[in-house]
C-alpha cells in the first residue's frame, strides 16, 4: 500500500495531508509530494497526518528529510496528528519539528493563515475536497 496526498495552500502557509501508510514503498511518493509543495506555496508547511494509518522508521526518516529540504528553502515543517504508534524517530540532523495534536490546533497556531487559496491531490485521495479551489480529480 502506498499513500495518497492532498496539498492545500493558504496565504503564507501550506497543508500537506497524507492518507494510507508511510512505509518504505511510499517514501518515493511522499518525496514527490514534498517537491510539489516546494514548487507551490510559501511559508511553513503543516504535515497533516490525521488520515495516516501509521508509518515505518523509513517513513519517519523521510519526514525528517522533508524538514531539512523545506528548511533549505527557507520554509519550516510542522506535524499535526502524528500516528498513535509513536513519534518521529530522533535525528539530530534535522531542524526542530513542532508537533500539534491535530490540524485545527496547528492552524490556530497560524492565526493569519487565511482562507484556502488552492488545492491539489493525488488521484485516489480519500478525504473531502474543496470543490471551489481544488485541482483534484
Amino acid at each position: 500500500m502506498t499513500i495518497e496526498w492532498r496539498y492545500t495552500t493558504h496565504e503564507n502557509l501550506g497543508v500537506l495531508s497524507l492518507a494510507g501508510f508511510l512505509g518504505a514503498d511510499a517514501v518515493h511518493r511522499f518525496s514527490g509530494a514534498v517537491h510539489w509543495v516546494l514548487a507551490r506555496g510559501t511559508g511553513p508547511v503543516i504535515l497533516d497526518l490525521t488520515e495516516l494509518r501509521g508509518w515505518s522508521v523509513g517513513g519517519q526518516l523521510a519526514v525528517a528529510q522533508a524538514s531539512r529540504e523545506l528548511t533549505a528553502e527557507g520554509r519550516s515543517l510542522e506535524l499535526a496528528a502524528i500516528p498513535a504508534d509513536g513519534s518521529l524517530v530522533p535525528d539530530t540532523t534535522h531542524p526542530p519539528i513542532p508537533v500539534h495534536t491535530d490540524l485545527p490546533t496547528a492552524l490556530a497556531a497560524h492565526r493569519h493563515a487565511g482562507e484556502q487559496v488552492r488545492e491539489w491531490c493525488s488521484d485516489d485521495w480519500p478525504g473531502p475536497q474543496n470543490t471551489a479551489v481544488h485541482g483534484c480529480s
